[in-house]
């Protein structure tokens, strides 16, 4: 079955959404981080997304204090990601209340350290973030392109031992045009056994299923929550059901 993960993204304390991987274009939310995964919670999903964007623009987590509270007021998992590249960022992320941490930047500047992260914590707390414009990667919170083709950097960490790979087709981010299927069917095919989150233009619960039919491991939501395309109860129901029929 499917996990439903949404993504809280933090920018200057706040919700925000980007459109496209545009900072220019962001989209901010009201709504308190804390109160959203209580939600969240509520409505029976176990794991959030925490991206700290301000962390991974200046290349060192700076929203613990978030990550912090919610891991003290609800009992989520939370995956944290944004500005990790070092053991302390890693050893004080889950000192906040991490239950696992997604790397991006640094798997392609340091391939060999993050590598090793995947022996040293293990391969369960270790997601590797992939991002990608028309294959190639991003880092640095979108905003630095690079050379590095996504299907070559996942296999390097794949032959390593790797078990979870974080994806976003960066057109699709914040877009609601429909999930990039083809490319997370593309890494599915490759790597027999790798859990795919995918992330980035789903619109419906309808994309969910279809990603759940391919096989995906998780799916990563966030505007579609956010602007009532995905309704709370409607996420809720979708839970419960897959959970009876599993």
């Amino acid at each position: 079955m499917i996990q439903i993960i949404p993504s809280v993204a933090i920018k200057n304390g706040k919700l925000l959404r980007l459109r496209d991987g545009n900072y220019l274009a962001d989209h901010t939310y009201i709504e308190s981080p804390v109160d959203l995964a209580r939600e969240f919670e509520q409505a029976g999903v176990s794991v959030i997304h925490l991206v700290d964007l301000d962390g991974a623009e200046k290349g060192r987590p700076v929203n613990y204090h978030i990550l912090e509270t919610i891991a003290g007021h609800t009992d989520l998992k939370i995956d944290f990601s944004g500005g990790i590249h070092t053991d302390g960022d890693i050893s004080k992320a889950y000192e906040y209340g991490a239950s696992y941490i997604t790397a991006a930047s640094i798997a392609v500047t340091n391939p060999e350290l993050f590598a090793s992260w995947i022996m040293s914590y293990g391969r369960e707390k270790i997601t590797l973030g992939a991002d990608c414009e028309d294959h190639n990667l991003r880092i640095r919170g979108w905003l630095k392109p690079t050379t590095t083709n996504v299907m070559g950097h996942i296999e390097y960490f794949y032959e390593r031992g790797l078990k979870y790979v974080k994806t976003t087709d960066i057109h699709k981010e914040g877009g609601l045009t429909g999930p990039s299927f083809e490319l997370y069917q593309e890494i599915i095919n490759k790597f027999p056994g790798i859990c795919v989150l995918a992330s980035g233009g789903v619109r419906s619960i309808d994309d969910v299923s279809k990603l759940d039919d391919m096989g995906v491991f998780a799916v990563i939501v966030g505007r579609a929550l956010y602007e009532g395309r995905i309704k709370l109860q409607e996420l809720s129901d979708f839970l419960q059901n897959r959970n009876e029929v599993s």
